[in-house]
């Protein structure tokens, strides 16, 4: 293979890091139409993905459904598989099983708890932290000040059990084989969730970007979650963003094991590197860390692939 280099966002990123990602899916990206800006739109992604090689993604949003939008994509864009998704924030009724029913009969793969209306995440709340806010926080504190600002949400009940609204969400779920992703939930959230998936018929659980500040799994946390049924999602822009070391996922992926860990961009925000871009640079970041090509295959081909599959 030649050893020819491309600078993506100031990195150098080898041919073999695009190699690695031959195939890939990218699990989560922020792409216009949003409420909030984005530097490429979902149509440009697809063709910027096929370009490189890669095969598909799903389409994040915090607040609306995408399935209807990534059925059009795919159909738009020959060859790239786009995949819908919806997270249970209060735009959809929050943890709203009619929402769930509907996602799923659309086509939806991945339902998302609660993320920027968690009550475990406080950035978007006004008296939340005032360090450097993610994009949504500033719609979250603008929605507050209107007065638009409903109870934050959480899937425990005062007595540390899942809601009985949680749990009907789950069978829907279930039932139509979505994947179950943890959202901004907080720790003993995500490990009542992973608890029960099993037992509940949910086959497939990602614990979302285990490094980001609201979560910040250890590594012997995310290998319980793992041995639990997990599949433990890294997300380039924590650690890109400084939000989290290198060293930290390193750690955690060696001791989880690439077999339950999968790769996935967040990428999307105008600020930050184009999405096809930053998921060679997070594989050129691994295969400098002494990760084999495939093991980069497994977390970013293989693993998602079998998920969206």
């Amino acid at each position: 293979m030649s050893s020819h280099t491309s600078q993506a966002g100031g990195a150098a990123v080898t041919d073999s890091a695009w190699k690695a990602l031959e195939g890939a899916h990218d699990l989560q990206v922020h792409v216009a139409p949003d409420v909030i800006e984005r530097r490429i739109d979902d149509i440009d992604l697809a063709h910027e993905f096929l370009a490189h090689g890669l095969r598909g993604f799903v389409l994040k949003s915090h607040y609306m459904s995408t399935a209807e939008r990534a059925r059009v994509v795919t159909k738009a864009v020959p060859g790239i598989a786009a995949y819908g998704a919806l997270t249970l924030n209060h735009s959809v009724g929050g943890l709203n099983p009619v929402a769930v029913e509907l996602a799923g009969r659309s086509g939806a793969k991945i339902v998302w708890m609660p993320t920027v209306d968690a009550a475990n995440e406080t950035a978007g709340r006004l008296d939340g932290p005032a360090t450097k806010l993610p994009f949504w926080a500033k719609i979250q504190r603008e929605l507050a000040a209107m007065g638009i600002a409903p109870p934050p949400l959480s899937v425990l009940d005062a007595e540390g059990e899942l809601t009985d609204t949680t749990r009907r969400c789950m069978e829907l779920i279930a039932r139509h084989d979505m994947i179950l992703a943890t959202g901004h939930l907080g720790r003993a959230e995500i490990f009542a969730l992973v608890r029960a998936a099993k037992p509940m018929g949910v086959r497939k659980v990602v614990v979302t970007h285990a490094e980001f500040p609201s979560q910040n799994l250890t590594p012997a946390e995310q290998r319980e979650l793992a041995e639990m049924g997990a599949f433990i999602e890294h997300c380039f822009t924590t650690m890109h963003t400084g939000k989290a070391p290198w060293e930290g996922v390193f750690e955690s992926i060696r001791r989880t094991g690439p077999d339950r860990c999968i790769l996935s961009t967040d990428l999307g925000q105008t600020i930050n590197p184009p999405v096809a871009e930053g998921f060679a640079m997070f594989a050129q970041r691994l295969l400098d860390a002494g990760f084999a090509a495939g093991e980069i295959r497994r977390m970013a081909v293989e693993n998602p692939a079998a998920l969206v599959g």
